[in-house]
């Protein structure tokens, strides 16, 4: 079974996020999302508007995903293939070339993103940030 690996915040789910899940699947059997704390997202000067257990139970409810993992910091992605037997990390080609280091381990693929839509434009649009 070809495992399928992705991390993320995946805050205020829209269909740009559900296009990556979709496409990552699609790359193997068994996909496994690593869900950003939200103590891990405050170190990097994020704040949720859900909480992490509310994001986990929206990616656990969706068909392409098989299992949520947290993501408590960024070194643990190593281990995390390891322990996993990950086959693929996959991550939106925004972040290009920053988990090459990762090619020792497994294969690397970066998707390009739903151009229309992102987090970041809905916060905008709603005047949250």
């Amino acid at each position: 079974m070809k495992k399928i690996i992705t991390y993320g915040t995946f805050d205020l789910l829209h269909y740009g996020h559900i296009n990556l899940l979709k496409r990552a699947k699609a790359l193997g059997e068994y996909l496994i999302v690593a869900l950003s704390t939200n103590e891990f997202n405050e170190t990097k000067g994020k704040k949720c508007y859900f909480s992490y257990n509310e994001r986990k139970t929206l990616l656990e409810s969706i068909r392409f995903v098989d299992l949520v993992i947290p993501e408590n910091n960024w070194e643990q992605k190593i281990n995390d293939v390891h322990e996993f037997k990950i086959d693929t990390f996959v991550m939106g080609s925004d972040w290009e070339g920053k988990f090459d280091f990762l090619r020792t381990y497994c294969e690397v693929v970066y998707l390009n993103r739903t151009p229309e839509i992102s987090t970041t434009k809905i916060k905008q649009d709603l005047g949250y940030c």
